[in-house]
């Protein structure tokens, strides 16, 4: 049996699941996108192609492998996306929770069986029906849990609010001896320029106390305030409005000293490396069209 865990971004990573671009189905409708960012390059006929985003894949897949990660895939389905696996499930401490999502979205879990098959069954917890939930918005930093959430009365209308503040309360119920801080982001369906689609579009931690963050992605200036006390000014990358839109803090961790990135984000990939970071550059700016990027299409299984 497999035995998950995972209790920060960032301690050395021992197995994954990396998500698949394969038989990713054809160019959704306006209708059919469920962020902003995607009907923005379907308008403009940009959409990117299925071989484009393989080679993007196959680039991370081979940086697990330079550091002896363990890279587990979905099984392909077919005119399926299964790019994002943080959306589908994620791992806090031994357990893996199913996260619930848009419920077309529910064969890209049974999809992953290959790995919850080895995984013992009551540490697979699939919360209540009213309780939503993605992984892009669960980052465990020690004795820290951060959630980004959205709480306004009008949830109901943003198909980018994606985790509530039931979530909240479940994590905050399955680990009570953790500090779950919870972040209102900020939404917005039709601009993607002021939409934090999860809090990993806006925050992440990297290394062993730094982070990189965005101001306007937070709707509450003390919860932004609260992270930058956290970790401390000095360990601070601010990025842009248009540095979140590329999603430059959609980054993913390896280890505390290697940090995977876009090739592009030089601004972001220069601090890094004046941080003592190692930075493993891949193409993956085809990927980011659809408002996700690395940390995105992985979910860690194990990190010792």
């Amino acid at each position: 049996m497999m035995q998950l865990n995972i209790v920060d971004e960032t301690s050395p990573l021992k197995a994954v699941i990396l998500g698949t671009a394969k038989s990713n189905g054809p160019v959704p409708t306006i209708e059919e996108a469920y962020d902003p960012k995607s009907v923005e390059f379907i308008k403009a006929g940009t959409y990117p192609k299925e071989e484009d985003m393989i080679r993007e894949m196959d680039a991370f897949a081979a940086v697990f492998q330079k550091y002896g990660v363990e890279v587990y895939r979905p099984e392909v389905l077919q005119d399926c996306n299964q790019i994002f696996a943080r959306d589908i499930a994620f791992v806090i401490e031994d357990k893996l929770f199913h996260a619930n999502i848009l419920p077309d979205r529910e064969r890209e879990f049974e999809a992953i069986h290959e790995v919850l098959e080895i995984i013992d069954p009551n540490k697979i917890i699939r919360p209540p029906e009213e309780v939503h939930i993605e992984g892009g918005d669960v980052m465990p930093w020690n004795d820290h849990i951060f959630i980004g959430t959205y709480t306004g009365v009008d949830y109901a209308s943003y198909i980018t609010a994606r985790t509530n503040i039931e979530a909240v309360e479940f994590i905050r119920e399955m680990f009570p001896n953790k500090t779950v801080k919870s972040f209102e982001l900020r939404k917005s369906n039709t601009d993607p320029r002021e939409n934090a689609l999860h809090l990993d579009c806006c925050f992440q931690p990297i290394g062993k106390n730094k982070a990189i963050l965005h101001k306007n992605g937070f709707l509450v200036e003390e919860e932004y305030q609260y992270l930058v006390d956290y970790f401390g000014k000095e360990n601070i990358f601010e990025i842009s409005k248009d540095e979140m839109y590329q999603m430059f803090s959609n980054v993913f961790s390896i280890s505390p000293e290697v940090v995977v990135s876009e090739k592009s984000f030089t601004r972001l990939n220069n601090w890094l490396r004046e941080q003592g970071f190692t930075v493993e550059e891949i193409p993956y700016a085809e990927i980011a069209k659809q408002e996700g990027l690395l940390r995105c299409s992985t979910m860690p299984l194990i990190r010792s």
